[in-house]
C-alpha cells in the first residue's frame, strides 16, 4: 500500500525520487488523485511553510521541497484533470514594472502551487497594462505584486489603481523586502504578505 505519509516526508526532505515513486505507486493502487495531492504533496508543503515561517528551514530547503513537489505534480496533474479535481483558486503573480527581481516571486509561486492553487507566473518588469491584460485572459481570482526595490514601489500603487480602474474583481496582494502592511493599506491592496509562507495564508483568506 502506497503510504502518503512517506510521500509528504519525501516532499519535506526534497527527495524527488521517493516523491515520484510513491506518487506513481499510489496512482497504480487506485488512490484518488485528489487524496494524493492533499494528504501527500500539500501536507508536505504545509509543513515546509510552517517551518519556513518559524525560521527552522530557509530558502534552499524550500526550493528543494518545491522541486520534489513539481516532479510529483508532473505525474499527478493529468490525473487530477481527468478526475475533475478543481484547484483551490487561480492566482497570478508578477514583479512590477522597473523591477527585475524574481527570487521572492518564484518562492511565492512555488508555495501557492504547493497549497493547491493554479498559478500563472507572468515574470518580472510587468507593466500595469500587462497585469490587467493577463489577469483578464487567465480569469484569476488573486493578483500578487512583488517588488524588491523601494524605487519600484510606486509601480505597485499605479498597478493597483489600474486594476481598480479596469473594474477587475480579482483581489490584490503585495509583498517584497521594502513593502509593509502600512504601504499595502495606503495603496489600497487587499492583502500583504511578509514572506512566501504567509502569502499562502493571505491568498486563501482573499478567496473567501
Amino acid at each position: 500500500m502506497a503510504d502518503l505519509k512517506i510521500l509528504s516526508n519525501a516532499i519535506i526532505k526534497g527527495d524527488q525520487k521517493t516523491a515520484v515513486d510513491v506518487t506513481k505507486a499510489a496512482l497504480d493502487e487506485g488512490i484518488e488523485p485528489g487524496t494524493i495531492l492533499s494528504d501527500g504533496l500539500i501536507a508536505g508543503m504545509n509543513v515546509i511553510g510552517v517551518r519556513f515561517k518559524a525560521n527552522e528551514v530557509y530558502i534552499p530547503e524550500v526550493l528543494i521541497a518545491a522541486r520534489a513537489m513539481k516532479m510529483a505534480m508532473e505525474i499527478l496533474e493529468p490525473k487530477l484533470v481527468e478526475a475533475g479535481v478543481q484547484p483551490l483558486g487561480k492566482a497570478m503573480i508578477g514583479t512590477v514594472q522597473g523591477d527585475l527581481h524574481d527570487i521572492g516571486k518564484n518562492l511565492v509561486v512555488m508555495m501557492l502551487k504547493g497549497a493547491g492553487f493554479d498559478v500563472v507566473d507572468i515574470g518580472v518588469d510587468v507593466s500595469p497594462d500587462a497585469f490587467i491584460a493577463k489577469a483578464k485572459e487567465a480569469n484569476v481570482q488573486v493578483i500578487g505584486l512583488s517588488a524588491l526595490l523601494t524605487t519600484t514601489m510606486p509601480s505597485m500603487e499605479k498597478t493597483i489603481q489600474a486594476i481598480k480602474d479596469a473594474g477587475l474583481s480579482a483581489k490584490t496582494m503585495i509583498g517584497g523586502a521594502p513593502v509593509t502592511q502600512a504601504y499595502a493599506d495606503k495603496i489600497g491592496a487587499d492583502g500583504y504578505a511578509a514572506d512566501a509562507a504567509t502569502a499562502v495564508d493571505v491568498a486563501r483568506g482573499l478567496l473567501n
